[in-house]
């Protein structure tokens, strides 16, 4: 599993939000975007981190920052917790993990001794031109938004 580092190329993707619309990276282009990888929809942990980052969203917008979250999940999944909690930004669908896989966070993961693989909770700023500013791998639910914010002021 390649890891992305600051200065890398973002790779593209295409993939279906919450409500079935296609989203890319390039809608973002001229813009900063903040894009995590959750492991799975309406979890403990990915409920704590969606929600940081939707009560976020204004200092975010005021910052210039978009915000997108990828799980494996299919829409469905990913309509029923945006509308749970109110979320307010696009939830991606990456059913076959392919954007996962470009991004370094699709790996083998242990729980209870049995080894599998699955999402790999990560972060990633990217800037303007699709170039990453900084990359968080194994992020904490609860450090996304902080680190985020950090990352923010040390670019302002």
């Amino acid at each position: 599993m390649e890891q992305l580092t600051a200065g890398s190329r973002a790779p593209e993707f295409e993939l279906k939000d919450q409500e079935g619309n296609t989203v890319t990276l390039s809608d973002f282009n001229g813009r900063r975007l903040l894009v995590y990888f959750y492991p799975k929809a309406s979890t403990p942990g990915c409920t704590i981190q969606a929600c940081a980052v939707r009560d976020a969203l204004p200092q975010l917008a005021e910052a210039g920052v978009a915000a997108v979250g990828i799980s494996p999940d299919g829409p469905s999944a990913q309509a029923k917790f945006d509308q749970k909690h109110r979320l307010g930004f696009p939830l991606l669908c990456d059913e076959d993990h392919t954007v996962a896989e470009a991004y370094g966070v699709w790996g083998e993961k242990s729980m209870f001794g049995k080894k599998y693989m699955g999402m790999i909770r990560s972060a990633f700023l990217i800037d303007e031109q699709g170039d990453v500013l900084q990359a968080w791998y194994k992020v904490s639910p609860k450090k996304t938004v902080p680190n985020l914010m950090k990352a923010l002021e040390e670019t302002a």
